[in-house]
């Protein structure tokens, strides 16, 4: 089962970094311009960002398996259709639809983790299984775009995911056991999973388009203000709900908020480190896509046996010095790889930043969902999943809109190297505001001797402050 799970986790991965490596290549066959490239990427942070609630709850509430499943399927049939793509609108609804799909995987996946790994040691050798996957893919899917925008087009990106995802399905089925409806508790919040998706969806949309559009321009200010009434009413629904899409009383319990918190500002810095390594290889040093896929390899490396590291310290010291460690050599590299580039540079001296983010990256990876699930119910590990997955997905969507605003700073809106710097240690800064966010968790406890944790059935864990 675990393998599966990690196995899906591969394949998201390597799809995020297989789409950054072939964007200039996107960017010339399908006639995007600089600032709506971007729109590959945000469409599906758009997407995946308003329907991860919908998301945790249908896991909850419809069974783990079958959306697990269901959201492979989405994934593999819009990856066809992306590779199909002639337009850039057709492209941006082919990765808004990829964008669903992984608002239904994340949750049902890391709730699957959850409730059948005890919370302590066994979760998070878990976590740190299913994090280590994601650094394989990434490293392979920097590498495996390179070669295959290089030789097949941009095209082959979106069709290898298309056998993968076959196959995850089938496995479902056989590795995973049908879940007896006594499992599932609750209704279904109708209006909180309307106002949730739509008040999410626009908010993304407002600042993804803002840097674009222009901050003041009238469909972003609507945008905005539908998004903050929306939020606000599912807010009112969610306090009188007998059955709410997410319970209120989980913001009680402060290490899920505190990871909501880190979530945000990770994808916000961490996760944009791509798109400034890959503009600056590719349209300021002239690399070709195969050129840039190998760049990618030892980030891809380093964040792997960060997961290793990450799994081995959350046992040892704990979730919050494994979140400050990670996030401080995070912070480290960006400061270190921002001051490295330069118009006449190479690739070399940006190794030791890059080596620094990735380990960094690996490390507070795990650690992060490993708090998001802590002292959370069984029956509410996919609504709490989906909750640290929303910050992480709408800071994606608001690290990549303003850092592309400070990118883009030459002349029609291009990118520069004084941008790309300016942006790097931006990010940097703002690591280490999450690096105090973190400060906030518990210190760890006295734990519990291995064979007893190991022993502990999910079941026994309950919602706690």
């Amino acid at each position: 089962m675990l393998a599966l799970l990690a196995f899906a986790q591969f394949i998201s991965a390597i799809d995020y970094n297989i789409v950054y490596v072939a964007l200039p290549e996107i960017g010339r066959q399908i006639g995007f311009s600089t600032q709506t490239l971007q729109w590959v990427v945000s469409a599906y942070a758009v997407a995946f960002g308003g329907f991860l609630l919908l998301g945790g709850r249908a896991a909850d509430l419809l069974g783990r398996r079958r959306m697990f499943a269901v959201a492979l399927a989405l994934y593999g049939i819009a990856s066809l259709a992306g590779g199909l793509a002639a337009s850039p609108g057709l492209l941006i609804a082919a990765r808004a639809v990829q964008g669903l799909g992984g608002a239904l995987l994340l949750p049902a996946t890391l709730s699957l983790i959850n409730t059948t790994f005890a919370e302590g040691p066994a979760r998070s050798r878990a976590l740190a299984v299913w994090g280590g996957a994601g650094g394989v893919g990434l490293a392979l899917g920097s590498l495996l775009g390179g070669v295959l925008t290089d030789a097949l087009g941009w095209e082959s990106v979106f069709f290898v995911n298309v056998p993968l995802a076959a196959v995850a399905v089938a496995g479902a089925f056989i590795l995973f056991p049908a879940e007896p409806r006594g499992d599932r508790r609750g209704g279904f919040d109708l209006p909180g999973a309307l106002s949730a998706t739509l008040g999410s969806t626009l908010l993304v949309f407002g600042l993804v388009q803002g840097p674009e559009a222009g901050w003041g321009s009238p469909i972003i200010v609507g945008a905005l203000l539908a998004a903050m009434a929306l939020l606000g009413l599912f807010v009112a629904i969610e306090a009188r709900s007998a059955e709410p899409l997410m319970p209120l009383r989980l913001f009680t319990n402060r290490s899920l908020t505190a990871a909501m918190a880190v979530t945000f500002i990770f994808m916000g810095t961490f996760g944009a480190q791509y798109y400034i390594l890959t503009v600056y290889l590719q349209d300021l040093r002239g690399f070709d896509a195969l050129a840039t896929g190998l760049a990618f390899l030892p980030g891809g490396l380093m964040a792997l046996v960060g997961t290793k590291v990450s799994e081995r310290m959350l046992v040892r010291t704990g979730t919050r010095t494994t979140l400050l460690t990670g996030l401080g050599l995070g912070a480290a590299g960006m400061i270190a790889f921002g001051l490295a580039l330069s118009p006449q540079g190479g690739y070399a001296v940006l190794l030791p930043g890059i080596v620094m983010i990735s380990l960094g990256q690996g490390i507070a990876w795990t650690a992060m969902f490993v708090a998001a699930s802590t002292g959370v119910a069984p029956e509410r590990q996919g609504i709490a999943s989906a909750m640290a997955s929303t910050t992480q997905q709408i800071g994606s969507a608001v690290g990549l809109a303003v850092l592309v605003a400070v990118i883009n700073t030459g002349p029609a809106g291009a990118a520069t190297t004084d941008g790309l710097r300016t942006a790097g240690l931006l990010a940097a800064a703002l690591t280490l505001v999450g690096a105090a966010v973190a400060l906030t968790l518990r210190k760890p406890q006295a734990s519990r001797p291995a064979q007893q944790v190991a022993s502990t059935s999910p079941s026994d864990t309950r919602i706690g402050s």
